[in-house]
This record gives C-alpha cells, sequence and structure tokens, in this order.
C-alpha cells in the first residue's frame, strides 16, 4: 500500500477528533468506538488511491460507493453511495445523505474524501461510475447549483431499508438515484413520486431482500431508523422487502447506458 502524500495528508489530521464524534452515518454501523491509527491510515489511503483514480478518469462527476457494513448475506458488495464532483480548487467533494445516528432523520452533506472514507469502514474498498458527458453537466448543475435545488427531492424521514417507490421516508442510495432523476429532468420532475416514475420508465429496479418476521420486527423495535411500514402488505409479509442498493444502481446505470460499468479499488 503507497504511503499518503504530505500535501493530501496535511488537511487531513484535522478530522481524527471531529470523526470519533461524528453524529450522522449511513451505510455504517453507527457503533460508538474510538477511531484507531490503523483506521485512520486505512482510510487515508483509500481516499488518496480514489482521488487518482477520479483525477485519471477526466471525469467532473461520478456515482461513488464504499463498504460501510457487511451486507454479504444480503448478497450485496457496497452500502453506501454518494455523487463525487470536482471543485473549482480541483479537489473531490462527495455530496451524500446522512442519517443521524439514533433517530430516523437525516440531511444532506458535502465532505472530502477523506471525510467519506474515515466512517468505520467494514471493508476498505471503493467503486466508482463515470456518468455519461451529458448526465455529468446535468448533475453539476444540480451539485454546484443552489442548495435548496439539491434538497428538493430530500425527505428529512428516514429508513435504512425504505420502500424503493414510496415517498415516506427516504435512505441515502434512494436519494442520489432520485436527485439523478431531477438532475436529468429539471422540468418533469418536481417532487419525489414523478422522480420515481422517471427511474421506472428508464428501467430502474430495486434490490429485493428476504427478511423473516423476527428480523423484520427486531429491526423495528431496536433501530429508530429501520421501519417497514412503507412496504405494501402482500411484499411486506411475504418477507420481501424492495429497497435501493448500490448494486441495483451500479447494474441499472451500466445497463442503461447511462454510466460506464464501475470500477473497483482495495487496499
Amino acid at each position: 500500500m503507497s504511503r499518503l502524500s504530505p500535501l493530501f495528508a496535511s488537511g487531513c489530521l484535522a478530522l481524527v477528533l471531529a470523526l470519533h464524534h461524528a453524529p450522522a452515518a449511513a451505510g455504517r454501523s453507527c457503533e460508538s468506538k474510538a477511531l484507531t491509527a490503523q483506521d485512520f491510515g486505512l482510510g487515508m489511503q483509500l481516499a488518496q488511491r480514489t482521488a487518482q483514480a477520479l483525477d485519471g478518469s477526466g471525469a467532473q462527476v461520478v456515482i461513488l460507493a464504499r463498504a460501510g457494513q457487511d451486507l454479504q448475506k444480503y448478497g450485496l458488495r457496497y452500502s453506501h453511495l454518494g455523487m463525487a464532483y470536482r471543485d473549482e480548487a480541483g479537489a473531490w467533494r462527495v455530496v451524500h445523505k446522512l442519517n443521524q445516528c439514533g433517530t430516523a432523520r437525516a440531511s444532506i452533506y458535502s465532505q472530502g474524501l477523506g471525510e467519506f472514507f474515515l466512517d468505520d469502514l467494514w471493508r476498505y474498498e471503493a467503486a466508482y461510475a463515470v456518468p455519461t458527458p451529458e448526465a455529468q453537466a446535468r448533475l453539476l448543475g444540480v451539485l454546484k447549483g443552489p442548495r435548496a435545488q439539491l434538497l428538493r427531492l430530500n425527505e428529512p424521514a428516514y429508513s435504512v431499508v425504505s420502500y424503493a417507490w414510496g415517498q415516506k421516508y427516504q435512505q441515502s442510495n434512494q436519494w442520489v438515484i432520485e436527485t439523478l432523476a431531477l438532475a436529468m429532468e429539471p422540468s418533469g420532475v418536481s417532487e419525489r413520486g414523478r422522480a420515481q416514475a422517471w427511474l421506472q420508465f428508464k428501467g430502474y429496479e430495486p434490490s429485493t431482500i428476504t427478511l423473516g418476521p423476527l428480523t423484520r420486527l427486531g429491526g423495528r423495535i431496536t433501530a429508530a431508523n429501520v421501519a417497514f411500514d412503507d412496504h405494501p402488505n402482500e411484499k411486506r409479509f411475504s418477507d420481501r422487502i424492495e429497497t435501493v442498493t448500490v448494486d441495483s444502481v451500479f447494474a441499472w446505470l451500466s445497463r442503461s447506458g447511462m454510466a460506464a460499468k464501475p470500477v473497483s479499488l482495495k487496499l
């Protein structure tokens, strides 16, 4: 593994204390534990490797994923999506939705790559997909535009397993693709229902996760950010939970021609 360059590392040490007490999370466990020196080093190495890869891609905007939680038992590799763009100074910023730990609320954040990867990762692996030039231009207009536009489709009520075609809750990956719909059809997408209609028209298919009744009940009782009451009864009671996952988004972007196949980066 390569060492961090002094320039890249110099702006990152101040993150340690802030991230040790980070109030928000998505795609990670939300457990309260100290950030170790090893975790810090690995996270920053992954951030640097990602920055180098994105610089070399020639892209201005990418869809970026991390592996914050172990979702292998559901057949999923990554847990959390954001939209990364190159700012005026040439640095990469990641815009994504984070859940406030211990609550059912979430907000939209803009972070550097270091912050994005210093977030209790389960596996030090990233992946990114480069959208078409048209999609990049449209996304850049939203990401660099007024914050009100960026928040237009944000629903603060959060459930990590929110129904892909519902509007009661919204999880992080769901916000990304609904905002993509807004960027691609700004005149036709004015609210979440229209964004979801556009996604269905474009062939997006959510992942179906099988969760037994005890798992569903336990999740509802023990975690504020887990809810199943937005799923249709016929699907919920047959243990079919349809939600937006990183893997399903990457597959759809590639299948639809809206982005190239995802590129994986590992330490």
